[in-house]
């Protein structure tokens, strides 16, 4: 249904448009602010022939990538006249162009750094964080691989830990009863939040792994390296395998409590650990107030719209975190919940807002 390259995602022209159901992101109305403001309730979502116009540029995570695209085709379906330019370099990428003023919002599949904060600072970039769905780091093999169906964390460490660089090329070396074929492993860029994540997941810091890997920052590069490799293993969001299950088989990970897959179950209860994960965009500040802006994040957070989110293979917020997450940003409340400091493994997103109370 929607693409998964950089693009400008066109303006539709339509006489009238009405979306009805349950899905995450993207709806805006005849009025530009749709939120009455306060914390607990979510967005209408009405929309026909709005007279909003303007420009939105996103760009960052390819994770959230097909989240914003969604949310940006259905929005600009009932506002014909916005433009929104969704593009993909990445969330460190992401965040370099938002704090230098470049982007209005930045998708991004892990919180904002210390370094990026500071960026931001010095351009007077101030941003409202925003989560927008839950997702799973899925890793995944070759589908000729009949005997990786499990692995402990500890195994993943392993295999990616910096001391891994040049002495680990086995699957044997992971566990003895695994054949002695080469290890090929396939991972997010260095630029990628979701690298951050897992590294600080599975090594246990973030940012830290062996080097010798094949990285991209386009999933989907990704999905084609595994598939065409028999040896081979990667990670990426879930929304990729499910997108692409014929190619691939997903692998179970052991966090100490026996064998779980990632499924919308596992990741939205918490059970799919330690790599179940908040996914987010940035809004900046004063490009909130411009009505075009303001109606499109509306649009992403209307609880009508939370079937977009899992249309793409994501995990849609409960409607309890929708309200309290709409009301961060009618307040305008800028910062971050982690104050920097990167991700938080294991902690649910719902903890983490009621520590920032």
């Amino acid at each position: 249904m929607f693409s998964s390259k950089m693009r400008l995602v066109a303006p539709i022209v339509v006489l009238a448009i009405s979306i009805s159901s349950c899905g995450d992101n993207n709806q805006a109305s005849n009025n530009p602010s749709p939120a009455t403001g306060g914390d607990a309730t979510p967005a209408a979502n009405t929309a026909s022939g709005s007279n909003v116009s303007g420009k939105v540029m996103i760009d960052g995570s390819s994770t959230v990538f097909p989240i914003s695209e969604a949310m940006a085709e259905e929005f600009q379906k009932a506002n014909p006249g916005v433009q929104v330019t969704v593009g993909n370099s990445g969330t460190g990428g992401g965040f370099k162009k938002f704090c230098n003023n470049e982007t209005d919002i930045s998708n991004a599949s892990r919180p904002i750094k210390s370094e990026e904060v500071e960026l931001c600072k010095k351009n007077n970039v101030e941003y409202i964080e925003l989560p927008v769905a839950f997702d799973g780091l899925s890793v995944v093999v070759n589908p000729e691989n009949k005997f990786a169906a499990c692995l402990k964390v500890d195994e993943l460490k392993k295999m990616w830990e910096p001391e891994a660089q040049g002495k680990v090329t086995t699957w044997k070396q992971i566990r003895p009863d695994f054949p002695d074929e080469r290890l090929g492993l396939f991972g997010a860029g260095t630029d990628s939040g979701t690298y951050d994540f897992f590294t600080k997941a599975i090594v246990g810091e973030e940012g830290k792994s062996r080097g010798d890997f094949t990285a991209s920052e386009d999933d989907n590069t990704l999905v084609q390296g595994v598939s065409s490799d028999k040896n081979g293993l990667g990670f990426f969001g879930l929304a990729y395998y499910e997108n692409n299950k014929a190619k691939l088989k997903l692998v179970a990970i052991d966090n100490g409590k026996g064998c779980v897959q990632p499924t919308p179950v596992t990741v939205a209860d918490g059970t799919y650990q330690p790599l179940s994960r908040p996914e987010f965009i940035y809004v900046k500040k004063t490009a909130a107030d411009r009505p075009e802006v303001k109606a499109f994040i509306d649009f992403h957070l209307a609880a009508a719209n939370q079937r977009l989110v899992k249309e793409v293979g994501y995990v849609p917020l409960p409607s309890e975190l929708i309200g309290e997450i709409q009301g961060r940003f009618n307040n305008k409340k800028v910062g971050s919940v982690f104050e920097g400091k990167g991700s938080k493994v294991g902690v649910t997103l719902k903890e983490l807002l009621k520590q920032e109370k």
